[in-house]
């Protein structure tokens, strides 16, 4: 095994938002624990997603700018892992890389957080909902035709602070960063899979490296969950199998079970207009199998047609 590129140190690339932090602080205390005497740092980093907050992410190239310069400094060998919440990660990994670990996944669900009331349902006629997700939209939307989705960019913090402020009635957020940062409080209500699906991956920390780097990877090994792994394998080849993007409005949950694993999909019109969904079981040894297979049942309902129209628009 080649020794870590950086020396002693094992380093890790991050974005400097209070919850990449949060999860790059929480890998390096895990691995201080799983390895003694091992020296973890942190490399905060400032990513192209995080500095351009006056557009939609779908405008200006879709989640995947969270990511890309962490991975340069990977490449650079300036860090030797980078730290990822995998709703953010592209089904298709750039060759060279590779999630070497997922750790145990938190709740997967969406979050509804509102002035007042604790349900979609609850909200006033024409509210003012934020949320940047065609996903959350749609599903929003074909809920509730009549609110008004108004885009909502930045860390937790500028978010809340436009609901606070009275600027929206409500706003959707991921359950587990609210909970990762000590917010659960705020939390009105988590939205039930049957009308809120979530993004693939969502819930789940992923530890990226180099491939080639065996030392890093057997670092991690000790971190790696295997449940996590196996219901990601499913949802991120369901992705894979639509050549959908992180920005798509497609939705999966792979949920494992003693007699195997259930995967849930969805694809949607941004407008809400059109919920394309369906599931498919089977053992857990076929997770990517599945998300294949689920993945066929939807393009056969015209799932493709819809995103190809997505993408050319």
């Amino acid at each position: 095994m080649s020794a870590p590129t950086t020396g002693a140190v094992l380093k890790i690339a991050t974005r400097k938002s209070p919850l990449a932090l949060w999860q790059a602080e929480h890998v390096a205390t895990l691995l201080r624990s799983a390895h003694a005497g091992l020296s973890v740092e942190l490399l905060p980093m400032s990513t192209q997603g995080d500095r351009i907050q006056d557009r939609s992410l779908a405008a200006i190239g879709g989640k995947g700018l969270f990511i890309k310069e962490l991975e340069v400094a990977l490449a650079e060998r300036r860090a030797d892992i980078a730290v990822h919440s995998m709703k953010d990660v592209p089904a298709e990994m750039p060759l060279g890389f590779v999630i070497a670990a997922f750790l145990a996944r938190a709740d997967p669900r969406d979050a509804l957080l509102c002035k007042s009331g604790s349900a979609i349902a609850e909200l006033p006629a024409g509210a003012k909902l934020g949320t940047s997700s065609l996903r959350r939209t749609a599903q929003i939307l074909a809920a509730r035709p009549d609110l008004c989705i108004q885009p909502l960019r930045g860390n937790v913090d500028t978010r809340l602070k436009r609901l606070e402020n009275g600027e929206l009635e409500a706003i959707v957020l991921a359950c587990a960063g609210l909970a990762r940062l000590g917010l659960e409080s705020r939390i009105s209500v988590r939205l039930d899979p049957a009308t809120m699906l979530p993004a693939v991956g969502q819930g789940a920390i992923g530890i990226e490296c180099r491939s080639d780097d065996a030392h890093t990877r057997a670092l991690l090994k000790a971190l790696d969950d295997t449940a996590t792994r196996t219901a990601l394998a499913a949802e991120r080849s369901f992705a894979r199998a639509l050549g959908g993007s992180c920005q798509s409005p497609i939705a999966a949950l792979a949920r494992i079970e003693q007699d195997g694993l259930t995967l849930e999909g969805l694809v949607a019109e941004p407008d809400g207009s059109r919920l394309l969904r369906e599931r498919v079981s089977g053992g857990c040894a076929r997770a990517e199998q599945l998300g294949e297979e689920l993945a066929r049942r939807l393009l056969k309902l015209g799932a493709g047609e819809l995103l190809e129209r997505l993408r050319t628009a």
